[in-house]
C-alpha cells in the first residue's frame, strides 16, 4: 500500500510540475503587456494583431445592450470597420486591478475622423477576462464615452 501511494505522489507531482496550470494567475505585467499590443494593434489600426490577441471564440462586448462581436473572425470584423476612418490614433491606459483572471483598466483614446478631420476623444473601462493556458483574452466588456465626432 505504502509504494502504491508513493507511485501516486510522484505522479502527481510530477504531473504538476510539467503540464500547464489550470490556475495561473494573470499579473499586473501580464496584463501590461496585453494592454501594451491592444494599443500598438489600435494606434496602427491592425485588426489582425488586435484579433491575435483574443482567443478563438472570445466575446468582444463593446456596449452592454449589444451583441457581443464572436471570435477572432468577428472581432477581425469589427475592427476592421470601426478603426477604418480613424487616423493619428493615440491609445492610453492604466490598470485599475487584478484578481484571478480578470483584469480591469482604464483607458482612454484621441484620434482624428479621416471624413471631416474632427478630432474624438474616448474615456472607458475595459473588464477582461483571461484564459488561463494561453494568456489571450477571452472576454472583453468595456464601458466608454465619446468627446467629439
Amino acid at each position: 500500500m505504502a509504494t502504491v501511494l508513493f507511485r501516486f505522489i510522484v505522479a502527481t507531482v510530477a504531473l504538476c510540475a510539467f503540464a500547464p496550470s489550470a490556475h495561473a494567475q494573470l499579473s499586473t505585467a501580464k496584463l501590461e503587456s496585453w494592454l501594451s499590443g491592444y494599443r500598438d494593434a489600435w494606434e496602427k489600426r491592425d485588426a489582425e494583431r488586435a484579433a491575435k490577441l483574443f482567443t478563438e471564440d472570445a466575446r468582444y462586448q463593446e456596449m452592454p445592450f449589444d451583441a457581443p462581436k464572436s471570435g477572432r473572425a468577428g472581432i477581425r470584423d469589427y475592427w476592421s470597420g470601426v478603426t477604418a476612418d480613424q487616423r493619428d490614433v493615440e491609445f492610453r491606459s492604466q490598470i485599475i486591478a487584478v484578481n484571478g483572471n480578470t483584469g480591469v483598466a482604464h483607458w482612454s483614446a484621441k484620434f482624428k475622423q479621416a471624413s471631416t478631420g474632427m478630432t474624438v476623444e474616448l474615456d472607458g473601462v475595459f473588464v477582461l477576462d483571461f484564459d488561463p493556458n494561453s494568456g489571450l483574452c477571452s472576454t472583453l466588456r468595456e464601458w466608454w464615452h465619446v468627446r467629439g465626432g
